[in-house]
């Protein structure tokens, strides 16, 4: 690490190749557990968390208290941000993830083990919730740290591309998680699913918390950090400096994500569950649509990165909002005709087209804060972002039952969440780079 001073903020040199790679296997790995635990709990509350542990809701309380359980997740998650990004941008990027990540994948696991309400009562509904929070809290601190890891080891130039590399631990967690749910389905009855099967997504948590663990350990600290550090730029509480220096930086961060995180929950819990019980298409169909779209974006959210490169994560995020804009009711239209290739064709367009909101929010958010309160912004913006999202489910579903479940009430949802962050991301676009503390040289 080099660092010069010519008036100027501190320049630093961006690690070698061989440590970016290995930090970005750090963050996407990271990512794509915290992502599988997350859908491993979508799936689960739109289908099993009602009958199992809120039973005498009846199907649709059932079904809504599930979506709400969601919600409790994302609810807590501004605590979490508060607390990890404070650490991170007191005690380190590196630390504070490994924290995140063994929160994460402990209470994933424990929840594979909860009692239902037919042996337990209440008793496994409160612990569910319980568990909720700690992964909400987790979650609070866990995306924007692993976007910094990946950033913050490289130039500011190639920013938006590594950017986009933790996003795809997203498809990958939903990819994992629907592949264990299909072959749940498909090798044990449905009895047998709601007696014990559901709880083997859960517990395979433990192994791949052992190797987001053994890799998070391995790597370094960010130059950037390091410099901050070396420098005494470290801001006492953080999060109140963002707060007073950069307040609408910090709304458009969050009208900017809106989008690509509310869209998973809308496409990837709500639509599964609209699609099972309303469309009348299989358990196992929606799932294998799901993971059709999922493989999809494995090549898409790099391409989506590269483009980021070259005309700016901010200008990606534009676009994306705005194709889904456009087939945000054409979407759901064709949805009612039910038949696999139709649900396929509403997967893969309908998550494409918020991907690229999704792969260019990391550089759109690190672009719009100084390095010395980067993390407790990041982690703040996308928790605010996520609390709205985590009401997603449980909005559409209200929406709907409503509107007699009329074909075109989620494009609604999806098209107001399209508009807030078109919005957001022009501006965001527009503004200049705040005068940071320390750079990476180019």
């Amino acid at each position: 690490m080099t660092t010069t001073t010519s008036g100027k903020a501190p320049t630093t040199s961006p690690s070698s190749p061989r440590t970016v790679r290995k930090v970005v296997w750090a963050s996407f790995v990271g990512t794509a557990l915290e992502s599988y635990d997350f859908y491993v709990f979508a799936y689960f509350a739109a289908f099993f968390v009602g009958p199992l542990f809120f039973e005498p809701l009846g199907a649709f309380g059932g079904v809504l208290a599930g979506f709400l359980t969601i919600a409790v997740g994302f609810i807590i998650r501004p605590i979490g941000a508060i607390i990890f990004g404070h650490l991170g941008d007191r005690i380190g990027r590196r630390k504070t993830l490994i924290v995140t990540i063994t929160t994460m994948g402990v209470a994933t696991s424990l929840i594979g083990v909860l009692p239902p309400y037919a042996v337990a009562g209440w008793l496994g509904a409160i612990l569910l919730v319980v568990l909720r929070l700690l992964q909400g809290i987790s979650l609070g601190g866990e995306w924007g740290g692993a976007v910094l890891l990946a950033t913050e080891h490289t130039d500011t130039r190639h920013r938006g591309f590594f950017s986009a590399l933790p996003q795809l631990g997203s498809p990958v967690g939903s990819i994992l998680s629907a592949l264990l749910f299909i072959a749940l389905t498909a090798s044990i009855s449905p009895a047998a699913m709601s007696e014990w099967g559901w709880r083997i997504p859960f517990l395979t948590a433990i192994p791949l918390l052992l190797v987001s663990l053994y890799l998070r350990w391995s790597i370094d600290e960010t130059p950037l950090f390091k410099t901050l550090v070396a420098t005494d730029h470290r801001e006492r509480l953080p999060l109140l400096a963002v707060l007073r220096a950069q307040p609408a930086a910090l709304i458009l961060a969050v009208g900017a994500g809106l989008l690509g995180i509310g869209s998973y929950s809308l496409m990837n819990t709500y639509t599964l569950n609209y699609g099972s019980t309303v469309l009348g298409f299989s358990y196992t169909d929606l799932l294998l649509a799901t993971t059709i779209g999922g493989f999809l974006q494995l090549i898409t959210i790099p391409l989506f990165g590269l483009w980021a490169v070259r005309i700016g994560s901010a200008r990606v995020v534009a676009w994306g909002a705005l194709g889904t804009l456009l087939v945000a009711f054409p979407l759901y239209w064709v949805l009612q005709e039910a038949t696999f290739p139709i649900l396929v064709a509403t997967m893969i367009i309908g998550g494409i087209l918020p991907t690229m909101a999704w792969a260019g929010l990391g550089g759109l958010m690190s672009d719009l804060f100084a390095t010395r309160w980067r993390y407790s912004a990041l982690a703040f913006a996308y928790s605010i972002a996520a609390v709205i999202s985590g009401f997603v489910p449980s909005i559409t579903l209200a929406l709907g039952n409503a509107t007699k479940f009329a074909w075109w009430h989620p494009g609604i949802v999806l098209a107001v969440m399209s508009a807030i962050t078109l919005i957001a991301a022009i501006v965001a676009a527009r503004r200049k780079p705040p005068v940071d503390d320390v750079v990476l040289a180019s």
